[in-house]
């Protein structure tokens, strides 16, 4: 009895210890699969499934020719998993064995093929193990080419992954750096890079990988949820030939006479396509820390300027159009000119009356015949055609960061300054400005808007398409004309054969404006050359500015470099020879 006692204790408290236990689990089970379900189905999944962001490649900017201005092209960042990091085993592919491998031994490859020093991966790796033991990433090594990163995925380093970067490049360095502009670690910095952003820009997908226990990515794991898509194409009527070209004379030009800065402008005539637009100093967008900051746009469009006697061509076009004037028109023109409060303009050389044709004031830039012909305008005449030539208004390619200049109104300005405007002072423009308005005088009369971007190519669709439409603003006659007048500028003026191609008729004007200074005219001096050819059927403006010469303060000092960019473009665009002389105009009488 006691034994049966005994037994049936024991069993009774085996089942009560069994009950329990079995309770416990039920407990932690019901804790697991109920309570804490979804936190800890989502825990396990974070721990198993790795998100990655796809970058999409941001799009290309070509010259007219596909030429790439800028493009994209992957890079790599080497990353690592630090609290996985550790000696590890891989099957030999070739001999079938397992082989051991250390920390050192994967740190000492990746090294040798990166370039870096396999003490340096390690202390990356332990800082960020000392910042959080847990951690689960850490850059070993950043932005590395397509080739060293397959070298490194082929080491097959189970605790070594990486992540791919769409990285800019710019493949001729300097060749129209003023326009594309660069990106910076925020993005787009300056130039189209910045202003057409919405057609460069890709657009990142995502995908997910799967990684087991021991931080080993699963193969075939990868699910990629979203595909990334590429920026578009942006398609420039630049030449980068010859912006490169007219880079290299600028440059050696401007050194030579010691200016502080130059610009240069190629635009084709029949449609207002910017051939060349170009800067010294430049930037290159690959080394942009190099680069002064007062050169990392375009002064073609952001710094405006007085412009000198090549405005004289406007004003006597503007004239010649009003019918108040005609080419061989007899004018005697005095040593000065009163205009107000005792106020005289005079030329630049000295002399007694001259007796000069309305083609002799313009091809020897008479400030004094130029103002007397003026009075035949009113002050609202005036502004109407420089604001109709583009003068006072940023042009149609809207660059980033374009001025508008200065054209001083009709109902404002005052009997000196409205003179002073016709010979190119108290009045500012940008080299851009003043290139659109050689071209509508180019083209008989009618300006075409400046174009620099032909449009946005993306998935076979075409999107910001330039402006085309011209709109006539001096009569075909008046536009004949002032390229005839300018013609004797070469053909007989002082700089004109610094100024002449060999086969072509060549028009063009100079200038040399005084550089003010708080409302007063200084020494310093801007000079420039404006010009076109072929003059009997002109297919292409130049215009060659030098800002703050020291050697050399005229405009023959911008001659060189308008002779060699026109000839090149000539050349290049293979245009035929002028087969007649040009007319021989009176300039006296």
């Amino acid at each position: 009895m006691t034994s049966d006692r005994r037994t049936r204790r024991r069993v009774a408290a085996t089942v009560l210890v069994m009950v329990i236990i079995v309770s416990a689990f039920v407990v932690r089970l019901v804790d697991i699969q109920v309570v804490r379900a979804a936190d800890l189905a989502t825990e396990a999944e974070a721990r198993r499934s790795i998100p990655q962001t796809l970058q999409g490649l941001r799009g290309d900017i070509v010259d007219r020719n596909g030429v790439a201005l800028a493009d994209s092209v992957y890079r790599y960042d080497i990353t690592v998993s630090p609290r996985f990091v550790g000696d590890y085993t891989l099957v030999n592919r070739e001999t079938g064995e397992r082989e051991r491998h250390s920390v050192w031994d994967a740190l000492s490859a990746i090294a040798e093929i990166t370039d870096t020093e396999p003490l340096d991966l390690l202390e990356r790796i332990e800082a960020a193990l000392e910042v959080n033991p847990q951690s689960d990433h850490a850059y070993l090594v950043r932005r590395v080419p397509t080739d060293v990163f397959q070298q490194v995925r082929d080491l097959r380093i189970p605790w070594v992954y990486s992540e791919r970067i769409a990285a800019r490049t710019y493949p001729n360095g300097q060749v129209a750096g003023n326009l594309v502009g660069f990106l910076g670690t925020d993005g787009p910095q300056t130039g189209l890079e910045l202003r057409l952003d919405e057609c460069l820009a890709a657009v990142d997908g995502s995908s997910t990988f799967e990684r087991g226990a021991d931080g080993v990515r699963l193969p075939g794991s990868t699910v990629v949820h979203q595909e990334p898509v590429d920026g578009g194409t942006l398609h420039l009527t630049i030449d980068s030939d010859i912006q490169w070209f007219a880079q290299q004379r600028l440059a050696e030009q401007a050194t030579a006479v010691g200016a502080d800065w130059a610009t240069a402008m190629v635009v084709r005539v029949r449609d207002g396509h910017i051939i060349a637009a170009a800067d010294w100093p430049t930037v290159d967008p690959n080394d942009v820390n190099a680069t002064h900051p007062d050169n990392l746009g375009s002064r073609i469009f952001s710094w405006p300027y007085e412009p000198g006697s090549t405005m004289k061509s406007i004003s006597i076009a503007a004239m010649l159009d009003a019918g108040v004037t005609t080419p061989g028109e007899r004018v005697t023109v005095p040593a000065r000119y009163n205009t107000i409060n005792g106020w005289q303009i005079r030329d630049a050389w000295a002399h007694d009356g001259l007796k000069l044709t309305t083609a002799g004031i313009l091809m020897n830039s008479s400030n004094v015949g130029t103002s007397l012909l003026g009075e035949r305008l009113t002050f609202a005449q005036r502004e109407q055609y420089f604001l109709d030539f583009g003068f006072g208004s940023p042009t149609s390619v809207s660059f980033l960061g374009e001025e508008s200049g200065i054209v001083r109104p009709a109902e404002s300005i005052d009997g000196h300054g409205a003179y002073m405007q016709l010979f190119g002072q108290s009045i500012s423009v940008t080299s851009a400005q003043m290139a659109q308005a050689y071209q509508a005088i180019a083209n008989g009369g009618v300006l075409q808007p400046l174009t620099l971007v032909t449009g946005c190519e993306r998935d076979d669709e075409v999107t910001h398409l330039p402006e085309d439409k011209g709109t006539r603003v001096i009569s075909q006659q008046a536009a004949n004309q002032t390229v005839q007048i300018l013609e004797s500028v070469v053909t007989e003026g002082f700089v004109g054969p610094q100024l002449t191609v060999p086969g072509y008729r060549v028009a063009a004007k100079t200038g040399t404006a005084e550089v003010p200074v708080n409302g007063v005219y200084t020494s310093e001096r801007i000079v420039s050359v404006a010009g076109l050819a072929p003059a009997e059927n002109p297919e292409f403006v130049v215009i060659v500015t030098l800002g703050k010469p020291d050697t050399m303060k005229v405009a023959a000092a911008a001659a060189p470099p308008f002779q060699q960019i026109m000839t090149q473009v000539l050349k290049t665009f293979r245009v035929a020879p002028s087969t007649q002389p040009p007319p021989r105009l009176p300039t006296t009488w």
